[in-house]
């Protein structure tokens, strides 16, 4: 039975975890309406809009608010829990009856919305892991965290290159060889290129209305790259939800752009702007040099290989993307594109400190 009319959980959710949704969850379990309030300072690395989409996608029963707070916190300072409550209750103005908190504040925050404080497994015996602990080390707290989250502190690796090149044979391997790490990297995806199933549907389509087609028979037109590059955009996207903190594209909606200018001529507004808005971390660009070329159905441009990896190229330099190229036999390719998503891995999402607080 629910005991209170209108309850507050307040947090940074900085990431958002594990504990954090008992908390909501519970919160929402003993209340005929439930607010969180989401309280982010300017320092800090993750967007506030972005923890108000992840904790409203898993908590849609609830209403969630966003504020900034660049208030330092001192548990002992009257004053400054003064400048802090006016934050909180312009966010939230209506008339709270109790506050859930997992936190030694809880009875004080409670207190001066004059409702009642509920605190919900303050040890952490459910849920081990804190804000502090996602920050220092994602991949080890994983379990912890909702896909959208997932999704967001993945670092994703784009293999991309010319017709023939190796790229589907790197990414796969990449992804095999992270998976054998085993524990949560066993989950390590790889996202197979659209492109080429839309070519092959193409093909398809058409030999549906003349057998004997072939692919230099298959044309398209510059409306079908926009729908590529958001098709690879989402199943990116989905892939990066049930991963592991590492994943693995054969090309990507960058690469549709270049791969527009070599089948339209030109560039396509619409497709840069899907480009960007997907963040990948690292581009391995494979080199023509060394690869024998192999007509396997869907590729007619063998003279166009080094003139494609040179744009990709110069396009990667460009737009400022982060890439290496890799060369050689396939298993110093290998190995290249380890010892480069390695060092990337090390560096792990980069996290600002929030802002300090005395207790």
């Amino acid at each position: 039975m629910r005991r209170h009319g209108h309850g507050l959980v307040l947090g940074k959710f900085y990431p958002p975890h594990a504990g954090h949704h008992h908390l909501v969850r519970t919160a929402r379990d003993r209340c005929e309406k439930l607010t969180v309030l989401v309280c982010a300072a300017s320092v800090e690395s993750v967007p506030l809009a972005d923890r108000v989409a992840w904790i409203r996608e898993v908590h849609p029963d609830v209403e969630v608010v966003g504020t900034v707070d660049d208030i330092p916190m001192d548990l002992n300072d009257a004053a400054v829990w003064d400048a802090h409550m006016a934050v909180f209750t312009a966010a939230v103005p209506e008339r709270v009856d109790a506050v859930f908190t997992s936190e030694s504040y809880g009875e004080e925050l409670a207190r001066r919305f004059g409702a009642e404080s509920v605190l919900v497994d303050p040890a952490r015996t459910l849920y081990p892991v804190s804000g502090t602990e996602v920050r220092a080390d994602p991949a080890r707290c994983w379990d912890f965290l909702e896909p959208p989250v997932r999704a967001a502190l993945a670092r994703r690796i784009v293999v991309l290159g010319a017709e023939s090149t190796g790229t589907t044979t790197l990414a796969l391997a990449l992804a095999d060889h992270y998976r054998r790490r085993g524990g949560v990297w066993a989950r390590t995806r790889y996202v197979a290129e659209y492109g080429r199933e839309f070519s092959e549907a193409k093909l398809a389509a058409l030999r549906s209305r003349w057998p004997g087609a072939q692919w230099e028979d298959v044309t398209f037109t510059t409306d079908d790259f926009p729908l590529i590059a958001e098709t690879q955009n989402a199943r990116e996207e989905a892939a990066a939800r049930a991963g592991s903190p590492v994943l693995f594209c054969d090309t990507d909606s960058f690469a549709t752009t270049v791969w527009h200018e070599r089948y339209i001529g030109g560039r396509n507004p619409l497709v840069e702007k899907t480009a960007d808005r997907v963040t990948h971390h690292l581009w391995l660009l494979t080199d023509h040099e060394q690869v024998a070329f192999e007509d396997d159905g869907l590729r007619d441009g063998e003279e166009l290989r080094p003139w494609m990896t040179d744009r990709f190229r110069a396009e990667l330099t460009r737009t400022g993307r982060t890439f290496i190229e890799v060369t050689g036999s396939r298993r110093e390719r290998l190995d290249t594109a380890v010892a480069a998503v390695d060092a990337l891995l090390a560096t792990g999402p980069h996290f600002t400190a929030p802002l300090p607080e005395r207790r």
